[in-house]
């Protein structure tokens, strides 16, 4: 059996753009600096959120000298705490939620992007730099307003921070 020079060719292209997807299918999944969202967080009621110490008030809290944790909420149509306000140059960890239906949770122009499931506790970890403002948004169909649903992340100076968590409006 004969089989043309061409042929030969293409098979041979083939085989190797077919072994080139396998490897950087493998490579995205197991490569350096990538990681999954952790699942260490216990699950939840979702209905019972009020009930829950983490989540009955959303709010930003310091758990450690530059560091933070913001209990989060999201529910048709909408983020809670919004905004979402943080001091620059900090480790902030999110923790967020559904009180509904399946969300999701990025910050616009940054790579924190988690899907947000009722019962779940979602958790990713953050590093802020100076003072900036970005958008919230949900990236997962949630219904009819889903297209309105979106929030914000102010990351404001120490001083700010410390005058808005005190009561003041840090402007």
């Amino acid at each position: 059996m004969h089989i043309h020079a061409y042929e030969k060719l293409w098979l041979a292209a083939s085989v190797l753009l077919i072994l080139f997807l396998l490897g950087s299918v493998t490579y995205g999944a197991v490569g350096p600096g990538v990681a999954m969202v952790s699942d260490s967080e216990p699950a939840i009621d979702a209905g019972a959120l009020d009930e829950d110490d983490r989540f009955s008030e959303p709010r930003v809290e310091q758990v450690g000298e530059n560091e933070y944790a913001a209990y989060v909420v999201a529910r048709q149509f909408g983020f809670q705490p919004d905004p979402i306000v943080v001091p620059a140059n900090s480790t902030v960890t999110f923790y967020v939620t559904s009180a509904d239906v399946i969300h999701g949770f990025e910050v616009a122009g940054t790579n924190a992007n988690t899907m947000v499931v009722p019962g779940e506790v979602s958790e990713i970890t953050v590093e802020t730099d100076g003072p900036a403002e970005y958008g919230i948004v949900c990236n997962e169909y949630c219904g009819a307003a889903h297209h309105a649903m979106e929030g914000k992340l102010e990351v404001v100076s120490q001083s700010a921070y410390e005058e808005r968590a005190s009561g003041g409006d840090g402007e």
